[in-house]
């Protein structure tokens, strides 16, 4: 009895002491696993940090790595561009010496075409109108026909001269006067009298239109198409500085077009008793259109007796607004602007089939002298003969006349 009541207390003690002894070991145990948590999280925070460093590493390379790719890309795809530009320019390059060696080729196979046949047209790719093919110059047929083998006395650089006293009708000077030639422009002179004499509203706007484009010698024009002007400036521009759109424009305006027109200048002609003379369009790009010494200086006489014909003809300039654009014209004949020139009426004319040409009514020494030039040599061929003849006369008494073969 004593003996199992002192195991009893004895467990009640050993229980007792296994309690106490996990009470104490419990706070040690957490303890010991929040300082295990701990260490781990640091752990875990340096692995994490370590990590986040080795991507951070990772990364900025692999961006440097894709810039220096990218890089070399661009490099490499400008270099080829490059490549490619020089092969173009080596080919453009080429091409042009090709194309060069070629025209040269045409061109002088065009030559000798042109030696063999005088005149050859081509039609405009783009339009209807026809062009002619540009070849070397040909001789004047006043120079086919013998005339500048004749000598004068004053060594002329013109064909064919004739110089007559306006009001005694004395010829003073001539030279192959009964030659019949193709007279350019100063068949502008005929055109404005024929207009003139119509007595047309001169006030009138004409337009300028396709019909009035040179397909004859393929001149050039400031006068676009569509350009709307008066009569008067028309008659201006074509007296004064032989514009070839504006004198067309005032025949194929005329009452009854152009080919009333023409008629009207052969009729004119005729009226005048210039025998020698024909018209067939009223620029003068015709080499059909003909006239002698002789019928010219009858022209010129009665065009001067139009105040109208005077004004225009002797212009120095003239400006002309169109729109915002402002165009200067001058006289052809540089003589209208020498002071020693005394000019009441002027005309000049060029095509290759007429030489340089000129008319004209000037004061030389107290005289009214009509002076006519064909078939001049040279771009101041016609000026210099014009001077001659000046001099001469003021050289020579009144009464002396020279008349050279011809």
């Amino acid at each position: 009895m004593n003996l199992s009541r002192v195991r009893f207390v004895t467990l009640l003690h050993l229980v007792a002491v296994a309690v106490m002894s996990a009470s104490l070991a419990l706070p040690v145990t957490a303890e010991a696993a929040s300082s295990k948590a701990v260490k781990t999280d640091r752990k875990t925070g340096v692995q994490s940090a370590e990590r986040s460093k080795r991507s951070s590493v990772t990364k900025q390379g692999t961006r440097a790595g894709k810039r220096e790719l990218s890089a070399k890309r661009k490099q490499g795809a400008k270099a080829t561009r490059l490549a490619q530009s020089d092969s173009r320019a080596s080919k453009r390059k080429s091409e042009r010496s090709l194309r060069l060696a070629k025209a040269r080729k045409a061109s002088e196979a065009r030559h000798a075409r042109a030696a063999r046949q005088p005149v050859q047209l081509v039609a405009h790719q783009r339009s209807s109108t026809i062009r002619p093919i540009a070849m070397e110059p040909r001789a004047s047929i006043g120079e086919r026909m013998g005339l500048r083998a004749a000598g004068d006395p004053l060594d002329l650089n013109s064909s064919v001269a004739l110089v007559v006293d306006q009001q005694t009708n004395e010829v003073l000077f001539s030279k192959n006067d009964s030659a019949v030639l193709p007279i350019a422009s100063l068949t502008k002179l005929m055109t404005g009298l024929v207009v003139t004499d119509a007595n047309l509203p001169l006030d009138e706007m004409v337009t300028i239109t396709t019909d009035d484009v040179d397909t004859v010698k393929g001149s050039r024009s400031r006068l676009a198409v569509g350009t709307t002007l008066t009569r008067l400036e028309l008659m201006h521009l074509a007296l004064m500085s032989s514009e070839n759109r504006a004198a067309h424009a005032l025949g194929r305006t005329f009452p009854g077009g152009l080919d009333q027109f023409v008629r009207l200048m052969n009729a004119k002609a005729r009226e005048l008793g210039m025998l020698d003379t024909r018209y067939v369009e009223p620029t003068g790009l015709s080499s059909l259109n003909q006239s002698s010494a002789r019928d010219l200086a009858t022209l010129v006489s009665v065009a001067y007796q139009r105040p109208l014909l005077r004004s225009l003809s002797t212009s120095p300039s003239h400006q002309l607004e169109l729109g915002h654009r402002t165009l200067e014209y001058r006289n052809s004949n540089r003589l209208i602007r020498d002071p020693d020139w005394d000019i009441g009426l002027q005309k000049t004319g060029y095509i290759s089939e007429a030489g340089r040409c000129l008319v004209m009514q000037a004061r030389v020494a107290g005289r009214q002298l009509i002076m006519v030039f064909l078939d001049a040599t040279g771009k101041l061929g016609r000026a210099q003969d014009a001077e001659r003849v000046r001099r001469w006369v003021e050289a020579q008494p009144m009464h002396q006349a020279v008349r050279p073969q011809g």
